[in-house]
């Protein structure tokens, strides 16, 4: 409701050198009944046809409240580019506003600009790069949390470690091996299909073996590991981001990078060479079922011909992969968790992220791993 004792608010525009002057007279406030703000652009436009600066003077104000900056912002935002806004004779404070509620907003944001596929794959590429310089952060950050580890500095409970193992190493044995007796399964039947043609069913156990041992059980243990435990990761820290604990442990002086993500990173570090031995072992026994039973091979030619194919380097090779591929799985993991927003719905992201960058990261890094063992003779 109006108040009738407080002038009412107006405004007039008047013709100067080199511009115009805009003076502001009565109570600005939510209350009173004020000029529309399309009139007063209007009429600054129109003193204004040609560009200039429009002179903005307070002195004939009286009590004026969180409208009077909106209007100065809104007049600020709706002038010709040409036209220049001096806010030197308002009120100190009126003109701090107007210029806070300008800092706020960037211009880039007042007037979205028109959306195409090339503005599209831009704008993916700058994400994608400000995502790799969030990684590389992450990644220092875990380094010098190792060295503190190394030095015996690191904030790390060793209960927290233990559970991690627990969670990360025997409760994954079911699911792991299932998936890798039915990998040796189906490599064993679809081989024999070929050497079956050429009477030469007895090498099933070279290549179950060599296969599962230096590249397959290290490839799905690690793609377990990233649906079952990176996933899980990325959701405990993200939880935690949204619950703010994590804005705790720094308000606390105590880093979550040595706090957090170390018992996960050592916890995967330690058990997935174990994890991927049994996985090769597993697969082994698989095609050996196969052979077996299908294709009429004795239990002990299987045996020897899979010791005589196995080497202590195809054996190193697949340990190396899947302590590799943890590593990786736990940094992906812990990273996405830690950028996670403050919402549930960004927790599902996060979550998603995890495993999908995980997965990225195990296929680039077995293609990269198996070019430079071949290349090295390995």
């Amino acid at each position: 409701m109006t108040d009738p004792l407080l002038p009412p608010p107006r405004f007039a525009i008047d013709a100067s050198p080199g511009g115009a002057r805009l003076a502001l007279g009565g109570a600005w406030r939510r209350d009173q009944a004020r000029p529309a703000p399309a009139a007063i652009i209007q009429a600054a436009r129109s003193a204004l046809p040609g560009g200039g600066t429009l002179a903005v003077d307070g002195s004939a104000l009286g009590p004026w409240d969180g409208t009077l900056p909106a209007l100065l912002r809104e007049l600020a935002d709706a002038l010709a580019p040409g036209i220049v806004l001096d806010l030197a004779a308002l009120p100190s404070g009126a003109a701090r506003l107007v210029a806070l509620a300008g800092a706020s907003v960037p211009p880039d944001k007042r007037t979205p600009p028109p959306d195409n596929f090339f503005r599209r794959i831009g704008q993916s590429t700058l994400d994608r790069l400000a995502d790799g310089r969030e990684f590389l952060r992450y990644l220092g950050e875990i380094i010098l949390a190792l060295g503190a580890f190394l030095g015996g500095r690191a904030r790390m409970r060793r209960s927290d470690f233990w559970w991690v193992v627990q969670e990360v190493g025997p409760q994954a044995f079911p699911i792991v091996t299932l998936i890798s007796l039915l990998v040796g399964l189906i490599l064993a039947y679809m081989g024999a299909q070929q050497l079956a043609m050429f009477g030469a069913q007895i090498y099933i156990a070279d290549l179950v073996g060599i296969g599962m041992v230096r590249e397959i059980a290290a490839l799905m243990t690690g793609i377990v590991v990233a649906g079952r435990s990176g996933a899980a990761f990325a959701a405990q820290l993200g939880t935690m981001q949204v619950n703010q604990e994590i804005d705790a442990f720094r308000t606390w002086g105590i880093p979550p990078v040595e706090f957090l993500v170390l018992p996960r990173l050592l916890a995967l570090v330690v058990m997935m060479p174990l994890l991927t031995l049994y996985a090769g072992l597993v697969g082994v026994l698989g095609g050996a079922l196969v052979a077996l039973t299908i294709f009429d091979i004795g239990a002990f030619e299987y045996y020897h011909q899979t010791l005589a194919a196995l080497t202590l380097t195809h054996m190193a090779v697949g340990l190396f992969k899947g302590t590799l591929y943890g590593s990786l799985v736990a940094l992906a993991g812990c990273v996405r968790g830690l950028q996670c927003g403050r919402s549930a719905q960004a927790v599902g992201e996060a979550t998603t992220s995890a495993v999908v960058t995980s997965i990225l990261f195990i296929v680039v890094a077995a293609s990269l791993t198996t070019i430079v063992f071949q290349k090295l003779g390995i």
